[in-house]
């Protein structure tokens, strides 16, 4: 079984029981504790469980408003899960931008309240931590959503093999932050000459 789908298995049984011993974990999917250590990582850092002592448990505390009640902290679109950037700020905040391109916006703008930022791989769907991330913007494939289009890869290699096939540019973290706050800032001073 893939990462992906034993840390879906958990999210369910975690969601059903609140709360489960590492051991008992192990057992069901029969795997390692360390995988299950492993498997975990993201459903920490997206904030839907917390630690105790030998296990895990649900984090009474929401870590994404449901879609359809709250859209993007930037432009308001609704979540879509699998492009989801979520930032965990101070004071046990949690803010979801739709995609790469509002989460790096809205990171740049709250950078000294961020705690943790996490968004998907777009081809596994796996959470990563966005600043250890490679992001690809300008690519032919149209994810409608926000433009310029930023796609959020774990490995630099999958994202210039993306780039191989469909275009655009490979950037780390730093970059493509860079570049998406100095493309929204253009095309707010040309909207401004227009007036």
């Amino acid at each position: 079984m893939l990462p992906h789908a034993r840390q879906q298995r958990i999210r369910e049984w975690i969601q059903k029981h609140h709360n489960m011993k590492i051991g008992e974990i192990s057992e069901k999917l029969g795997v390692s504790e360390m995988t299950v250590y492993r498997d975990i990582q993201p459903l920490l850092e997206e904030g839907l469980v917390k630690k105790i002592y030998g296990g895990i448990a649900l984090n009474r505390v929401d870590p994404q408003p449901p879609p359809s009640v709250h859209g993007c902290v930037i432009c308001g679109r609704p979540i879509d899960p699998r492009l989801a950037y979520r930032l965990v700020l101070s004071g046990q905040r949690v803010e979801t931008a739709c995609c790469s391109h509002c989460g790096l916006l809205r990171h740049r703008q709250v950078q000294e309240q961020v705690l943790q930022a996490v968004c998907q791989d777009f081809f596994s769907n796996t959470t990563l931590s966005a600043p250890m991330a490679w992001y690809v913007m300008g690519s032919e494939p149209d994810i409608r959503c926000c433009q310029p289009q930023v796609l959020s890869f774990e490995w630099k290699e999958m994202a210039e093999k993306f780039v191989n096939g469909f275009g655009g540019v490979v950037l780390s973290f730093v970059q493509a932050a860079e570049r998406v706050e100095r493309e929204m800032k253009a095309d707010a001073d040309c909207c401004t000459r227009q007036k």
